[in-house]
């Protein structure tokens, strides 16, 4: 099955910069999406950015032009860099894939949405 991994969370002032990663492994016919979300304690989880197969980005209001979404098609990997951090911006954040499985992928061919086990990011003010 397929895995996504997430680094770089961590604790940083505010004003501050941190960057993560989250790379898809597993038998895998085609990554399309890619993208980071966040969650906080009795708030729904949100979208921060996402990222197509063809490089095309998304960005929630509250961090455009502060961070930055980029992948490494090849790698399966994706990456948030977050700077201008604000203590807003503490949460768990989930890397999230939708990933189209092949016949030789060893389930059932079709579109799957996968997650991250999530990172925690805390700002301090």
């Amino acid at each position: 099955q397929v895995q996504l991994v997430e680094s770089g969370g961590g604790l940083v002032q505010a004003g501050g910069s941190l960057r993560l990663s989250c790379a898809a492994s597993g038998s895998i016919s085609r990554t399309n999406a890619m993208g980071w979300y966040r969650q906080v304690p009795k708030k729904e989880r949100e979208l921060v950015a996402s990222i197509t197969s063809g490089g095309s980005t998304n960005y929630a209001d509250s961090v455009k032009g502060r961070f930055t979404i980029s992948r490494d098609s090849a790698k399966n990997t994706v990456y948030l860099q977050m700077n201008s951090l604000k203590p807003e911006d503490t949460a768990v954040y989930y890397c999230n894939a939708d990933i189209t499985h092949g016949i030789l992928d060893g389930v059932v061919p079709g579109r799957y949405d996968y997650w991250g086990q999530g990172t925690q990011v805390t700002v301090s003010s």
